[in-house]
């Protein structure tokens, strides 16, 4: 990364506290070592003329950067791999790297009742949430893919020992399954524990925490 990387750069979010898809974005951005400037634009009505401005999707995260103007995770993590092959965001050997962008473009349009069941919430922390039937499937699957993923590369991330595109992914799932107490096996619990500690995770829970209590999550699929 240049020092004209780092002034040029510029990552429009949304709440810290409720928008996964802002957190994905983000941590893609570290991933790829990319220092930005955070724009942070609350997706309710009082600011969706911004927005429309900014991203013509209306949605968040928006990467600027280089001449590019970036909106979607997936489309994000590629223009960043490919930028930064360096960086190590996709796994070296390419059928690990096959398996990375395929599981995560499966929570990347996938499990939407787990979204409307376990809605992101950095500051809750529900000891007996009811999990609705709907929800379970997508819970099974998940822990499926974590549970093969950490066989196959050993862990402590999903693809080995350093973080890729697929953690950056999955990680706002693992809040959820903290923030409502969700039981997962051993292997699934050690792995939300591997992102609860990564330290740009830390920082962005930190930073969550710092907003205020009354921000609405209004017209945003989290």
């Amino acid at each position: 990364m240049t020092t004209g990387d780092a002034a040029t750069a510029q990552l429009t979010i949304s709440s810290k506290t409720y928008s996964a898809w802002s957190l994905r974005g983000w941590l893609l951005c570290r991933l790829a070592g990319l220092e930005v400037v955070e724009k942070q634009v609350i997706n309710d009505a009082a600011n969706r003329a911004e927005l429309l401005l900014l991203s013509p999707s209306v949605l968040v995260p928006r990467l600027t950067f280089a001449g590019a103007s970036v909106w979607d995770t997936l489309a994000i993590a590629e223009f960043l791999h490919e930028r930064y092959p360096e960086a190590g965001m996709l796994p070296a050997d390419p059928i690990a790297r096959a398996h990375c962008r395929s599981i995560s473009g499966e929570i990347h349009s996938g499990f939407t009742n787990l979204r409307s069941a376990l809605p992101m919430n950095l500051k809750v922390r529900h000891e007996s949430f009811p999990v609705f039937s709907g929800a379970r499937p997508d819970i099974e699957r998940i822990e499926t893919i974590w549970q093969d993923c950490l066989d196959r590369y050993h862990g402590p991330f999903l693809f080995g020992e350093k973080p890729t595109v697929a953690d950056a992914m999955y990680a706002p799932v693992t809040t959820r399954f903290t923030s409502y107490a969700v039981k997962l096996s051993p292997q699934s619990a050690a792995y939300c524990e591997t992102i609860t500690a990564w330290e740009p995770m830390r920082e962005w829970v930190a930073a969550a925490m710092a907003e205020p209590e009354d921000i609405e999550e209004l017209d945003v699929e989290f």
